[in-house]
């Protein structure tokens, strides 16, 4: 079992993940982005206008300068955002994390006590989701339009990737800490309830020492609920994709070679 293999497997699971992450997106999560749209354009329209007077020779001057800039500015509409664009998003992201998760079962191979290419496959897969999508989202959760200061924007990404980076360089090493520990002779449960508490002790001490971004203002919980729902869902469903689909063809695929091996040797000691 090469890593090529696991990583063909992957981006299949990963393509397949995209479209079913697309589906839950589209189906749950786009009524709340709309909702929310609608909110920040109904506070856009109730700001009071300015006015100003201009001559003729101004106005003619400024429409053509409008008409440049709409000839200037390409514009992709909404209508586009919610299916293609939200397709192509989630369907890139799936390949992404599905080849990376292969890979990373590929190198996890042999690694983790005594399991097999499915059972290793589906830790990494499981460990893949907490760390890259659940601890960040519990700190930094996602917002929907309207929410948010722009100004900040750059500085909530920063920690948003910090509070990623930290969560996953903890799980790669408490992983690597529970095949430590196999190897050592503890009992798988010492493996892995060890490893869980000091995974959970990193990342809540980080969480706490990162700020809070605290920037809903007025905006309707309910609303922000259910996108935020949503949006952790959605990162479920590409992950569980990803992760079942992987096991069942790493599982195939170990059990056909592991067939020809046992023929191979059954034919040599003939």
């Amino acid at each position: 079992m090469t890593p090529s293999n696991f990583l063909i497997r992957g981006l299949l699971a990963g393509l397949l993940a995209g479209l079913v992450a697309f589906g839950v997106a589209y189906t749950i999560g786009e009524p709340q982005v709309d909702a929310a749209i609608a909110i920040e354009e109904a506070g856009s329209a109730a700001a009071p206008a300015e006015t100003h007077s201009h001559s003729h020779a101004d106005e003619a001057t400024g429409s053509e300068h409008a008409e440049a800039t709409e000839e200037e500015v390409f514009e992709v509409s909404r209508a586009t955002q919610s299916t293609w664009g939200l397709l192509t998003g989630t369907v890139g992201v799936g390949v992404a994390l599905g080849g990376i998760t292969a890979l990373a079962a590929a190198f996890a191979l042999g690694r983790i006590g005594r399991m097999g290419p499915a059972q290793s496959t589906a830790l990494v897969a499981a460990v893949g989701f907490v760390a890259v999508s659940l601890v960040p989202f519990l700190k930094y959760p996602a917002t929907p339009p309207a929410v948010g200061n722009g100004e900040t924007i750059g500085q909530r990404t920063t920690l948003y990737f910090v509070m990623l980076a930290i969560a996953v360089v903890a799980a790669i090493s408490e992983v690597a800490f529970a095949g430590i520990l196999l190897a050592n002779g503890k009992s798988a449960f010492q493996a892995t309830v060890i490893p869980i508490l000091g995974f959970v002790a990193i990342v809540s001490v980080a969480a706490a020492l990162l700020p809070t971004v605290n920037e809903v203002g007025a905006f309707p919980a309910d609303i922000l609920w259910f996108f935020r729902r949503a949006s952790i869902l959605t990162s479920a469903a590409l992950w569980a994709t990803i992760g079942i689909t992987l096991t069942g063809l790493i599982g195939k695929l170990y059990a056909r070679e592991s067939a020809e091996q046992a023929r191979r040797e059954l034919a040599a000691s003939l």
